[in-house]
This record gives structure tokens, C-alpha cells and sequence, in this order.
């Protein structure tokens, strides 16, 4: 073992992070190696390797997160179910004769799947597919559409059921029931300036966004209404379903999880899209998934076992807790660490090595957990948008047909103003923190 300063432990096991990550190694090996040789190194074989089995299955033994395959299963099966199409053609009708409508029904419905899907990949995936190539064959600047399937479809790991809450409460002993209904009201903000800004910007530029053509939506206004309230049926029976029965404490968000991957199945049988194929893509996509977040979680949770043996936690403490500007400085540094992180480093990685070290910090600086929890997770909605690891970036690029001609550059272009925007939420929430406290203390 040997004996160094915890400030040079430190700056060697975060830098060792970020190297590796920058280096091309997948996050949990990253993170689960530098742990490990940080703690042989420091501590042993026999500390480590006890830190690690101990903390790693902690971890896996959680009740909560078995939340995750059961979230990640019911909007993946969403996502096969064809109720997208549905609601996009219904809003598209009702909206399309505005200038930027197709924009704004694109980011509604990216609301709409939010409180339905929980994960990025289904509802930017699926807004990519259903409403980029709407959008672009009628003439919207490409910069525009990209943007807003981004900043709508980033919602999803926002808006209940979010994965991100259900992995934040087991690591800052919250209640994820709480911070779903915490959640909800930041997200409808987020939603809303989206829709305010391609409003506004459309209004000023009117070439970008052209309204769709008067015989793409001729259609009585009983026929709309109705085809608009069957549309919207199935994502209010899932939402209640799922969020009713935490809101209402009939079921815990585990139980929830569950109740939701049935609904959604059952919704995929009443659109005549589920088949053994479908079945199968769900199934391997939400092992696929839920294994990476648990391996990813029990190695950085591991390496934070050794990080705080090493009393590296305190030296994050006292560098937050020095900065000028009383408790509102600290937080600021603390958001801005966590913004950074997000240009280089998973959702998850931020989450499971940050949280349990700043959320004894919040305490100490007198802040409400719930709200200073959800202010992380609003600023990590950041993280999708901000290259070179920007989740939602690549997701559209992947799926996007290729004749659409939709480039890198056209997607970073677009997202730069939802990421402004997500930092005016974030005053928001500041200045009126009941956005986010309200709704969890109406809870059963």
C-alpha cells in the first residue's frame, strides 16, 4: 500500500476516468479499472476486492431497480406498437396549417411518449422515424426538424417513468415515487419553451417552417376531434396505468413497472403489431439495456466505495463548500461540474459517481433533496445535446434515412437553442422552486 495525499488520489482516479473515456474504452470498464487499480494500489487486494463484492451486489440486490427492465420493456414494446403513428397524424392534422406546426406537433408528441417510454432511444428513434422525414418533405430547414426531434424526444428520460429517476433515488435515498411527480411539472416547462421558441422563430423566419398544404388536412372538426381523442386514449390508459397507481399509492414504482409492460403489450395486440419477432427485439433490447445500466452502476458504485476509503469525497466536499458566494455558489459549481461531465461521460456514469458524493453537500448547504435532485436531472437533460456525447445526436443520425440528407452538422446546429433552453428552465426552477415541490407534497 501507499500512503498519498487524498487531493493526488483524486485528480489521478477522476483524470483516470476521463482518459479512458476519452481513449475509447466503454464506461464501465473505465470505471470499474481505475477503481480497482486505485484500490490495490492504496488499499490491497483484500480492501478492494471487499469493496467491490460488497457495494456490487448492494447494488444488484435493490428492490427499486428491478423498476428498470420493467420501464425499459414497456417503451420498447410502445415503440413496436404503432401508437406513435397514431397520434402524430392526429396532431399533425390539427396543427400542420400553422407555420411550424409539424415542429411543434413533433415536440408535443416527444411530451406526449415521455410520460409512456422512460428511455431516449425509443422516443428519439421514433420521432426520427415518424416526423423527420414529415417535416423535411414539406420544406422545414433541416437544422430545425433535427432540433426539435431532439429536444423532444430528450424528454423521455424526463417525464415519468424516467429510468434516470428510478436509477437517482436508490443512490440519494429518495423515493422515486416523489421524484417522478417531481418531475412532471419541469418537463411541461421544458416542453412548452420548446414549442415557444419554434413559435417565435417561425414567426421571424416564416421559409423555415411552411405550413402543410390545406388538402393534407381537410377533415370536419368532429372527424379531427375524434381522431384526436382515439389517438390519445392509449397513452392516457398507460399513464394511468403506470403513474396512477404510484400518485395514488396503490403500487410502488416496481409494481408499476410491471402493470406498464402488460398495458403496453396489450396496446401493441389491440394495434395487431405484436408478433414472436417483436417479442423477441423487446426482450433482447431490454436485456441489452438494463444490463448496461446495472453493470455500468455496480462498477461505479464500486469505485466510489474506494474513492470515499480514500477520502477523496471530502476533498470534493471542502473545494465545493470554499467556493465564493455562500451556498448559491457552491451549487452553481456543482451544476457547472455536472455540465461538463456531461461532454464526456454517460448519463449514468455522472449519476451513480456524482450523487452520492454531492448529496450529503446539499444537505449540508440546507438545500431540499427532491429539488436539488431534480435540478441535476433537468441539467443532465444537457448531456444528450452537447457533443462529442450527445446521445440524441447520434440516435438521430442512425436512424434518419440517408436520402433525407440530414448531416452532423445540420443536428448540432439544431440542438444549441434547446440547450440554452434548458438552462432557462433551470432559473426557472430556481426562482420558483414550487415547480418542482408542488405536485409531490399533493401525493397519497
Amino acid at each position: 500500500m501507499i500512503e498519498i495525499s487524498p487531493v493526488i488520489i483524486t485528480v489521478l482516479m477522476l483524470g483516470g476516468i476521463l482518459v479512458g473515456v476519452l481513449l475509447g474504452y466503454p464506461l464501465a470498464i473505465a470505471i470499474g479499472g481505475i477503481g480497482i487499480i486505485a484500490g490495490l494500489i492504496f488499499f490491497g487486494p483484500n480492501i478492494t476486492l471487499e469493496l467491490y463484492y460488497g457495494r456490487f451486489f448492494s447494488l444488484l440486490n435493490n428492490y427499486v431497480l428491478l423498476a428498470v427492465p420493467g420501464f425499459v420493456f414497456m417503451g420498447t414494446m410502445l415503440e413496436h406498437s404503432g401508437v406513435a403513428e397514431g397520434m402524430y397524424g392526429a396532431l399533425h392534422v390539427s396543427l400542420g396549417g400553422i407555420r411550424g406546426g409539424l415542429a411543434v406537433t413533433t415536440v408535443l408528441l416527444g411530451t406526449i411518449l415521455a410520460a409512456c417510454v422512460g428511455v431516449i432511444a425509443a422516443s428519439v428513434t421514433m420521432l426520427t422515424l415518424i416526423a423527420l422525414p414529415a417535416m423535411i418533405h414539406r420544406g422545414y430547414d433541416k437544422s430545425l426538424a433535427a432540433g426539435a426531434v431532439c429536444g423532444g424526444g430528450t424528454l423521455g428520460i424526463l417525464i415519468p417513468p424516467s429510468v434516470m429517476l428510478v436509477v437517482y433515488g436508490p443512490m440519494a435515498s429518495l423515493s422515486v415515487g416523489r421524484l417522478f411527480f417531481g418531475a412532471f411539472i419541469p418537463g411541461f416547462v421544458l416542453s412548452a419553451l420548446y414549442c415557444t421558441y419554434i413559435a417565435v422563430r417561425c414567426l421571424l423566419q416564416p421559409k423555415i417552417a411552411p405550413p402543410v398544404a390545406a388538402e393534407e388536412r381537410r377533415a370536419p372538426f368532429l372527424q379531427k376531434t375524434r381522431n384526436l381523442v382515439v389517438a390519445m386514449v392509449p397513452p392516457v390508459v398507460l399513464v394511468l396505468a403506470v403513474l396512477g397507481s404510484i400518485f395514488f399509492g396503490i403500487a410502488s414504482p416496481t409494481e408499476a413497472a410491471g402493470m406498464g409492460s402488460v398495458v403496453a403489450t396489450l396496446l401493441a395486440v389491440a394495434y395487431r403489431k405484436l408478433s414472436l419477432d417483436v417479442l423477441k427485439k423487446t426482450a433482447m433490447t431490454t436485456v441489452r439495456v438494463s444490463g448496461m445500466v446495472l453493470v455500468i452502476g455496480g462498477l461505479a458504485f464500486a469505485f466510489v466505495g474506494i474513492f470515499m476509503r480514500a477520502g477523496c469525497d471530502n476533498v470534493v466536499e471542502e473545494f465545493i463548500l470554499s467556493m465564493p458566494g455562500g451556498k448559491w455558489g457552491s451549487f452553481a459549481i456543482i451544476m457547472f461540474i455536472c455540465f461538463i461531465l456531461g461532454f464526456f461521460i454517460d448519463w449514468l456514469g455522472i449519476l451513480f459517481i456524482m450523487v452520492p458524493i454531492i448529496t450529503p453537500i446539499a444537505a449540508t448547504l440546507g438545500f431540499d433533496q427532491l429539488w436539488f435532485a431534480m435540478m441535476i436531472c433537468v441539467n443532465l437533460q444537457m448531456s444528450f445535446m452537447t457533443p462529442p456525447f450527445a446521445y440524441a445526436l447520434f440516435y438521430v443520425r442512425g436512424a434518419a434515412d440517408p436520402s433525407l440528407g440530414v448531416t452532423t452538422g445540420d443536428i448540432i446546429r439544431g440542438i444549441i437553442p434547446y440547450v440554452l433552453l434548458i438552462m432557462v428552465g433551470l432559473a426557472l426552477c430556481i426562482v420558483f422552486p414550487q415547480i418542482i415541490l408542488w405536485l409531490p407534497g399533493k401525493m397519497l
